[in-house]
């Protein structure tokens, strides 16, 4: 019993501390059900500080990734950079969401990330300022991407195809190129709807 009421009031304490710092959860975007949400619900903020609605991206494919610029993953940056050029005029856009949830390998600034991915990678496709993807203080739009499969992010550059309606289709694993067989095949099917 001792138990449950530690587990209880940890969850009240940790339900209103992501409240108070002013995120909505996904169940208060527009007062909608969660399956009448999508990700046209959701304005993030670019790596630039500017809002943009997600609803900008109607009527296209969307890739969401975490990134992060410290892990042995980050050179996937490159080969999702010439995916981006290939696939951009076929109406498919990928999303960068840098995040410091694993093992602090985003650690700088928006303006440090936006630096680092231009000079090493020429990252053209659209990045938004850091958000957490996991944890306590998940970003609402993580909430609603991982509600999908019900399972947390597994690592930096895990992938969520979104379709032209807003809804999530699958996830790819971090390890998963954006390149291979099994992605592409996914995003060409969702292009062609």
């Amino acid at each position: 019993m001792k138990y449950i009421i530690i587990i209880m009031l940890t969850g009240i304490l940790g339900y209103f501390g992501f409240m108070k710092s002013g995120h909505k959860t996904v169940t208060e975007i527009n007062s909608k059900p969660i399956e009448n949400v999508t990700v046209y619900d959701f304005t993030m903020k670019s790596i630039e500080g500017k809002d943009v609605p997600l609803s900008d991206y109607k009527g296209k494919v969307l890739i969401f990734l975490n990134v992060a610029s410290k892990c042995g993953l980050t050179p996937q940056y490159e080969e999702i950079e010439a995916f981006y050029k290939k696939y951009k005029e076929k109406g498919v856009e990928v999303l960068g969401f840098p995040a410091n949830n694993f093992m602090g390998q985003e650690p700088g600034s928006d303006e440090q990330i936006q630096s680092f991915c231009s000079k090493n990678y020429g990252v053209t496709f659209p990045m938004f300022s850091k958000i957490s993807v996991k944890g306590e203080d998940i970003h609402p739009l993580y909430q609603y991407l991982t509600s999908v499969d019900k399972e947390s992010v597994k690592w930096n550059f895990q992938k969520y195809l979104v379709g032209k309606d807003g809804k999530v289709v699958t996830t790819f694993s971090p390890k998963t190129h954006i390149n291979e067989a099994e992605v592409i095949k996914a995003i060409e099917a969702e292009l062609v709807k």
